[in-house]
């Protein structure tokens, strides 16, 4: 099995191999590599295979007890300094490469029958390949210089994904927000990796944690300095990861295909701030203040993203602000030290979330028949309901993900939950409540979701609903982009009349489409079961067995029965103030959001984070601007324009004392020795 790790460079350099094919056919001859689709989609869907292959050979090596694998070469040496470049095979990186590549290649099945008709459908794959090769190669860095470089190229990806659809305004916009929020926790990555070299002399994460333990414990780096330097690392994660308060723009990167939602947005790009915080462990663990800091950012976080979903009606933002959530979770317990727990929750979320993002991505696709392209209303729940006699598959998997994501027994998200509150209640009573209060949201605005997509009656032939939404949402029409809905027919549809081609109700999605979201909610609802408290495999693989192994034996099942009630317990209160509220009918959501106007706005909203950012770093940037710009008019641009006229004024003046006679330049050079005489002696 040797031959596997030699090779393991090779797991993100085929999906760059189809990349960079792809991508320089569609540079060098466009039209005849955009007319070969399905040729280039199975091409670079059939490298990521081999990838994947290979990432669970060494997954089932490392299972199996193989020692961690490095392989490095020197990059570059300038005279003491010397940076080496390869990858590492660990417990780690190997779980990290099996979860990443699993989902990508799922996505990119599911991408050939959701982009099927976009005529971007060839460098959609492209972008793909090269982020999936961007990720992989991020995971098996085993230094911090190396993962910044991909770090920036997955930030670079994410930006191309985001503004796929970049004729579209509000896609371009999202791609620049996701770009330059990503760029401002980047710049705090990159201070911290230098501050840390400048500390230790060394990027290796083992290394780094073991200098900065001995020079803070001997005196020779202060405390507070190493606070910062591992508080500014962490704002990389901060940024990746949507945490706040650098979360604005994983809502607005919703305007991206639904693929990249699934990709991106929950299994990949913001998993690996989670990824970065745990290669860095041996950095924060010693540093009781970053620790702190990365605990109550991760709590704060998660109670946020739940009280905005709450009052989301796009299906994908309210996805986005729960993914926003279930990342706090992550980081709150990679903050209060349950290492493996936030792993374990990062796997289980990856698969389900990734599932839940598809499912969206089918419901939009099935309204699109009936509603047309326009966002506004194919991914607005208000028109969905009762889309699970019309999409059964759709409507059975996003259960599942819903039951996972609000921790019910026995599916995945219930083991790794529990054990994320039951270990916060041991850490800190305070971020459990916050932790298990936001549990109870999770549930309810999860079927919330459920019921207002999939049960009752369906909407979506209402043209008045239509008329209101896109009224409330400032289109006077729809937004129309390639086989969009033209606006004759929803002149038609406010008529009554359904004509060219769109039909009365929505459809359920190809196999393409259905066969992943089928082959996610597996291990939805199973791979969860590796994390049981009592035969806990997971952990074990993570830690070293004997350090699993003693905490195993220390299990309590008393505790364990009133931490796993009061989750559970919560989760079903979540769910049936849902079922009274959009099932039953029972409760009316709008008169409690007219009694409490104050906190629904504040929801809806999104806590005017949005409107204070542009306040006062968009306006107020461009009013420093327009400043400076003024300062540069009239101080600079007016020095330079007086130089100029001093120099033509004296031009003008002196050319009068060139007359060509010696005397009279002898006379000058007299006048002017006298003048330096009389001037010395008087000083």
């Amino acid at each position: 099995m040797e031959w596997l790790y030699q090779y393991a460079w090779l797991i993100p350099f085929l999906p760059l191999v189809g990349a960079m094919v792809v991508g320089s056919g569609l540079i060098s001859l466009n039209q005849a590599t955009n007319r070969l689709r399905r040729v280039n989609s199975v091409f670079i869907v059939s490298l990521l295979g081999a990838s994947m292959v290979l990432s669970f050979a060494l997954l089932w090596s490392q299972i199996h007890g193989h020692a961690d694998y490095s392989r490095s070469i020197e990059w570059a040496a300038a005279g003491n300094f010397h940076l080496s470049m390869g990858y590492v095979i660990d417990h780690l990186s190997s779980l990290m490469l099996v979860i990443v590549t699993t989902v990508a290649f799922l996505v990119m099945v599911y991408t050939d029958g959701y982009m099927a008709h976009d005529p971007g459908y060839v460098r959609f794959y492209a972008y793909l390949s090269l982020f999936a090769s961007s990720m992989l190669g991020l995971v098996i860095s085993p230094n911090l210089v190396q993962i910044y470089i991909f770090w920036e190229l997955v930030g670079m990806c994410s930006y191309l994904l985001v503004g796929f659809w970049y004729d579209r305004k509000s896609a371009a916009d999202a791609a620049q927000k996701a770009f330059v929020v990503n760029r401002v926790g980047d710049f705090g990555l990159l201070l911290g990796i230098l501050g840390l070299y400048w500390a230790t002399s060394s990027f290796d994460f083992g290394i780094i944690g073991e200098r900065l333990e001995g020079l803070v414990s001997s005196g020779a780096l202060g405390s507070g300095l190493a606070a910062l330097f591992a508080i500014l690392v962490f704002l990389g994660p901060v940024a990746k990861s949507a945490q706040f308060p650098l979360h604005v723009w994983l809502p607005d990167a919703m305007e991206g295909p639904t693929p990249i939602s699934a990709l991106i947005h929950a299994a990949t790009m913001v998993a690996a701030g989670v990824f970065l915080i745990a290669r860095m462990y041996p950095v924060f663990e010693p540093i009781p203040a970053a620790m702190n800091v990365i605990a109550w950012t991760g709590a704060f976080t998660a109670f946020l993203g739940a009280t905005i979903a709450l009052t989301q009606n796009d299906i994908k933002k309210g996805l986005a602000y729960s993914t926003i959530s279930q990342l706090g979770y992550m980081v709150m317990a990679m903050g209060f030290g349950a290492y493996t727990a936030g792993l374990f929750h990062l796997m289980t979320h990856a698969y389900f979330k990734a599932m839940l993002f598809l499912c969206s991505g089918s419901v939009i696709h099935g309204m699109e028949g009936v509603v047309g392209h326009d966002p506004v209303l194919a991914q607005d729940m208000r028109l969905m309901g009762g889309l699970r006699k019309y999409m059964p598959i759709t409507a059975l998997t996003f259960l599942i993900g819903t039951l996972a994501i609000c921790g019910i027994p026995p599916f995945a998200g219930f083991w790794s939950k529990d054990e994320i509150l039951g270990l916060a209640f041991n850490a800190n009573p305070f971020l459990w409540f916050i932790g298990w209060f936001t549990a109870g949201l999770t549930a309810f605005y999860m079927f919330r979701m459920y019921f207002m997509t999939f049960e009752g009656g369906f909407r979506g032939n209402d043209a008045s609903i239509k008329q209101k939404l896109l009224a409330a949402a400032g289109v006077a029409t729809p937004a129309f982009g390639p086989g969009a809905m033209d606006v004759k027919e929803l002149e038609h549809e406010a008529r009554g009349s359904h004509s060219r081609g769109h039909s009365t109700s929505p459809h359920e999605s190809p196999i393409t489409m259905t066969l992943p979201l089928v082959l996610l909610a597996v291990p939805s609802v199973l791979v969860g079961l590796v994390g049981k408290p009592w035969d806990n495999v997971f952990e074990e693989f993570i830690y070293a067995p004997g350090e699993a192994l003693e905490k195993v034996t220390h299990f309590d099942w008393t505790e364990f029965y009133i931490m796993a009630g009061s989750s559970v317990g919560i989760a079903l209160i979540g769910i049936t103030i849902a079922s009274l509220m959009y099932l039953q009918k029972k409760i009316d959501p709008a008169a409690i959001a007219k009694k409490y106007p104050a906190l629904y706005q504040f929801s809806l909203n999104k806590w005017y984070f949005d409107d204070i950012y542009d306040r006062v770093f968009v306006q107020g940037c461009r009013r420093l601007a327009r400043q400076i710009m003024e300062v540069d008019y009239r101080v600079i641009d007016g020095a330079v324009n007086l130089t100029g006229l001093a120099t033509i004024l004296s031009g003008e003046g002196l050319k009068y004392l060139e007359n060509g006679r010696a005397q009279f330049y002898a006379l000058i050079i007299f006048a002017a020795v006298l003048g330096f005489v009389i001037l010395f002696s008087v000083v």
